[in-house]
């Protein structure tokens, strides 16, 4: 067994323990592996030990691996900051994006969005930290986004995602993870 698929085992046995911890179903949790910078033979062989889901953060060093290895079935996340010039080449090329975070990106994605695709599944990117380095919408402006962007055709608005402080105690990061869960909560009543 290669070192890619033990480490892949042992992350799934540790997703799964804490998810039953949490009284969650262990299958209801989707593992993202994070492949950029990660050459795309490596993601061949996280493919051969059963990975579907792969992040990516550069769109240029995403396209090679998306070329390369065009007859595996993977599901391509974009999970980097968005640019203008970059949203075409996310549109017809990935099946997520995890940062979304500003209403003239969405507008292009949709656009852009070849329809023989399907719906590009987007997340949107909340700042809750308020850290200056990091995207993402702010609480107060996340509603009339979300509204904005569940309009659009051409995209499914499926989230929320936040980055919050590494170096922050768990107990802020978790409650920065409580946070978005009452903003989910709000948005859905």
């Amino acid at each position: 067994m290669s070192d890619i698929a033990q480490q892949l085992r042992a992350v799934r046995e540790r997703i799964a323990a804490a998810a039953r911890a949490s009284g969650r179903d262990p299958g209801a949790v989707q593992l993202l592996a994070v492949s950029k910078t990660k050459p795309a033979a490596a993601v061949a062989t996280a493919y051969a030990a059963g990975q579907r889901a792969f992040g990516e953060s550069y769109v240029q060093e995403a396209l090679d691996k998306i070329a390369t290895l065009a007859e595996l079935d993977i599901e391509w996340h974009f999970i980097g900051r968005l640019q203008s010039n970059k949203t075409r080449a996310v549109a017809e090329h990935f099946a997520w994006v995890h940062s979304l975070s500003e209403l003239r990106h969405a507008e292009r994605l949709a656009t852009q969005r070849p329809a023989a695709l399907g719906a590009l599944n987007v997340c949107l990117q909340v700042n809750l930290s308020g850290e200056d380095s990091k995207g993402g919408v702010s609480a107060a402006g996340l509603a009339p986004l979300a509204q904005a962007v569940a309009a659009l055709p051409g995209l499914r608005l499926r989230g929320l995602m936040t980055l919050p402080d590494p170096d922050r105690p768990r107990a802020t990061q978790r409650a920065t993870f409580q946070r978005l869960g009452e903003l989910r909560d709000a948005l859905n009543a």
